[in-house]
């Protein structure tokens, strides 16, 4: 847990910094970084979904984890809950749904998120979550800086979802092997690329429903052990 804890202090850090910058900063300029990171974001997330070890397990998982996220409507939840934390802390800030929900999911999908944590369970490893710390505190900055502090809530989403794979994976030893690893990890790639599509070209990609698709590897791993 101490991996997560430390992530999602620098994100809290980092947005409040970028918060007091976005008083600042003209809109066309942040416009311009937003579009800036979105291409970087595509980058991170085309190099983490080529590392995939088995690519129709690839297109099941999106398949399948896309059905259940769009039952469950994750991405109207998410929107739901940024809306709500807006009327409570924030007065005039029209993107702060957006901004936590797009940086929720940068922070949480990536590669890096779902390795440092399962280190930290397996292990006891932070080191992949701290340097994780290090890139999102920059990010939070950025992104605070041009959708406000929307972006500080996204914190609580990485301690949550950081932690509780951290958690889960210290009661699962036996069953994350190293495929199971790097193929929920290259699933997390593509939705931080399509993140990033989303971010640049305002794509109408709901990558919140697309998020069961990262754990769709586990339970396929699961059953092929048993058989």
């Amino acid at each position: 847990m101490l991996g997560s804890i430390v992530n999602a202090a620098a994100v809290f850090v980092g947005a409040l910094i970028g918060v007091f910058f976005h008083r600042g900063i003209p809109q066309r300029f942040n416009h311009i970084v937003t579009h800036g990171v979105g291409l970087a974001v595509i980058l991170i997330g085309i190099k983490g979904a080529l590392e995939v070890t088995d690519v129709p397990l690839m297109i099941i998982s999106l398949v399948v984890g896309g059905v259940i996220g769009e039952w469950i409507d994750i991405e109207k939840g998410l929107e739901n809950l940024g809306k709500s934390l807006q009327k409570r802390f924030s007065r005039d800030g029209s993107d702060f749904a957006k901004g936590f929900v797009t940086t929720s999911l940068m922070f949480c999908v990536g590669s890096m998120a779902i390795i440092g944590a399962l280190d930290g369970g397996l292990r006891g490893d932070h080191a992949t979550l701290y340097a994780k710390s290090v890139i999102d505190f920059i990010m939070s900055i950025v992104f605070a800086s041009s959708m406000g502090i929307g972006v500080f809530f996204s914190g609580f989403a990485v301690l949550v979802y950081e932690g509780g794979i951290a958690l889960l994976a210290s009661s699962l030893k036996d069953i994350l092997v190293g495929d199971l690893i790097v193929d929920m990890s290259a699933v997390g790639g593509l939705l931080i690329a399509a993140l990033g599509f989303k971010m640049v070209f305002d794509l109408e990609i709901r990558v919140g429903n697309l998020l069961p698709s990262i754990f769709v590897p586990v339970v396929y791993y699961t059953v092929m052990n048993f058989i």
